[in-house]
């Protein structure tokens, strides 16, 4: 009897641990600008409701192993307190993805955005229904809103960094959240006339845009024909990555200034030039061409470590 208990116990956690969710996510809030008078608890456990929120909800139905959670890490940074319980401030989101073979992680996000408006009462719930986002107070339901999409876009990037089109349903998802957003005064970040073309909005827009489809190949060469190769033919894999290049380097030239290339170059710096200073002289020289015009705030970097 007590081998058939421990067996069937033994059973229920392997089947937990074959079913784990596909996030691990650290989240921080920092506080620091807002008044003293506020109870830091209500920050603490903010922190500890949006970190079950994310790495307890399934978001896919795949089955992922535990050492197979995308690692993350999620910051708020919060400006103002604009009314009681109401909350002003910006996200910024890194996740990584391991290189086959090494122990090396590649940044697939290492975004700020900078529009997070939200109302947080200690210990509410943390609600979400992607098919109805809005609920009685948008400011409320925008919280878990901007959590669910960044969750989706995390999930679409790593898909598509695994397999061509990988992420596709996760960023249609994250497309419905948009289209389903809560809507207020109050609330940025969701419209398309908002932040100059930068926003949840446009990044959603140009991954399920046909016209700029080829920012799918661009991952699918850069991680899995290139980054993931690289213990095998290290020459095969920068070429690949060369081809990501240069498929960024026109699509950037037909649409100035898109959004998902920056989205895609964002913490990309110092892994490119680690991989291209090994290069053939004729190769660097391209790849500080081509990244000095796709990364410009980092063009001085490039022209000097590729000489």
């Amino acid at each position: 009897m007590r081998k058939t208990a421990f067996s069937l116990l033994f059973s229920v956690i392997i089947n937990i641990c074959s079913y784990a969710q596909e996030l691990n996510v650290r989240v921080r809030v920092v506080d620091n600008q807002i008044p003293s008078t506020v109870d830091r608890k209500i920050f603490r456990t903010l922190e500890s409701s949006l970190t079950g929120f994310l790495n307890n909800r399934k978001w896919t139905n795949d089955n992922f192993k535990p050492n197979e959670k995308i690692n993350c890490q999620i910051l708020i940074t919060l400006r103002e307190m604009t009314e009681a319980n109401v909350f002003s401030g910006s996200i910024t989101i890194q996740a990584a993805r391991p290189v086959y073979s090494t122990a090396y992680v590649s940044p697939i996000i290492n975004f700020q955005d900078p529009n997070l408006d939200f109302k947080y009462v200690e210990s509410q719930p943390m609600e979400f229904n992607e098919n109805r986002i809005s609920g009685n107070d948008p400011l409320v339901s925008n919280l878990t809103a901007v959590m669910a999409y960044y969750a989706y876009m995390i999930l679409g990037f790593d898909y598509d960094s695994f397999s061509m089109r990988g992420g596709d349903p996760f960023f249609q998802k994250a497309l419905n959240v948009v289209n389903n957003a809560p809507d207020a005064t109050k609330i940025s970040g969701w419209k398309s006339f908002e932040s100059n073309n930068r926003n949840r909005y446009w990044l959603a827009e140009n991954l399920g845009n046909n016209r700029y489809a080829v920012i799918h190949d661009v991952y699918d060469n850069y991680y899995r024909k290139g980054l993931d190769v690289l213990y095998e033919d290290e020459n095969m894999a920068r070429s690949e990555i060369m081809n990501a290049l240069v498929y960024l380097d026109n699509l950037s030239r037909e649409n100035p200034g898109l959004m998902v290339i920056q989205f895609f170059m964002l913490g990309k710096s110092d892994e490119l030039i680690n991989l291209f200073k090994k290069a053939a002289a004729q190769d660097k020289s391209k790849a500080a061409e081509i990244l000095s015009r796709i990364d410009v705030s980092n063009s001085n970097k490039y022209k000097q470590e590729l000489k």
